[in-house]
């Protein structure tokens, strides 16, 4: 969600420009704040982009049954307010895999409505919002919906040149598959290298904890667990401004053989170690 400050940074320009202005001596010769051209109102901003992934990992799951993924999304910012909507197809397998009695396909698309605040605190910028999950046209497997709600607190900091840290937590009232109250929360750095050639590398990392209660929340997230670890580190090389590609690896604490056997390496959904490829275009 790159560029959501964008509006926020104009507008301290913009004060930053009055006060510059109502000096006794002004360069470009406007003698009172009032002879000068009024600044132009704080514009929202848009921007959209699209991806190519050899697979769409989320939360170390793969969710399109280790093949790839078209996605693409669009965001608006307003000073520091966002919204926006972010889609990928998604391969969750036929029915019958879920226990069903037919074998048609569950989910085709993913599609995430998102909104919510950036506001900055000293060095700190913050990240407060509401993330709406959903499965259009999709069939609810064993009986359970796959839509579901999370609320979210971030913020993040840079600690050295080029370097940010940041931790969001998020939480559900009822997660997906009616899995009750569940928590997140994610760890991440990103650390921006020297430009080589056409291209700006950029390391980054991320660690997350997620954990639930509830008896369906251990058998089809954790495997009998009540919590798992998934991580990832990558490399992201931005090239031409606005395209860039990354390469990730990810894993999960996830016991392959616990609750269930072949968990992580079944048909859909697999939780083991993978690496990912994305081509993401951002306009």
């Amino acid at each position: 969600m790159n560029g959501r400050l964008k509006g926020f940074a104009g507008g301290i320009a913009a004060a930053f420009a009055v006060l510059m202005l109502s000096g006794p001596a002004l360069a470009d010769g406007y003698r009172s704040v009032k002879d000068a051209p009024k600044p132009e109102a704080r514009r929202c901003n848009l921007s959209a982009n699209i991806a190519l992934t050899t697979e769409y990992v989320f939360r170390g799951f793969s969710q399109t049954a280790e093949g790839p993924a078209v996605q693409g999304g669009f965001d608006v910012t307003c000073g520091i307010f966002y919204a926006g909507v972010w889609a990928s197809s998604l391969d969750f397998g036929g029915d019958a895999i879920w226990g069903g009695l037919g074998n048609e396909d569950v989910a085709h698309i993913e599609m995430d409505w998102y909104l919510g605040i950036k506001p900055v605190t000293g060095k700190i910028t913050w990240d407060l919002g509401v993330i709406y999950y959903t499965y259009p046209n999709s069939i609810d497997p064993i009986g359970r919906d796959l839509n579901y709600v999370e609320i979210k607190v971030g913020a993040s900091a840079e600690i050295w040149k080029d370097g940010t840290l940041g931790v969001t937590v998020f939480y559900s009232p009822d997660y997906q598959l009616e899995t009750e109250s569940v928590w997140t929360v994610e760890t991440s750095f990103a650390q921006v290298l020297p430009k080589v050639s056409i291209f700006t590398p950029t390391f980054s990392a991320l660690i997350g904890y997620q954990a639930g209660h509830d008896t369906a929340y251990k058998a089809l997230f954790a495997n009998g667990d009540d919590h798992y670890w998934y991580w990832n580190v990558g490399l992201t090389l931005g090239f031409h401004e606005k395209w860039s590609v990354d390469f990730r690896y990810w894993d999960t604490s996830i016991d392959n053989n616990g609750l269930a056997a072949n968990f992580c390496t079944g048909a859909v959904l697999q939780c083991d170690e993978r690496f990912v490829a994305t081509l993401k275009f951002t306009y």
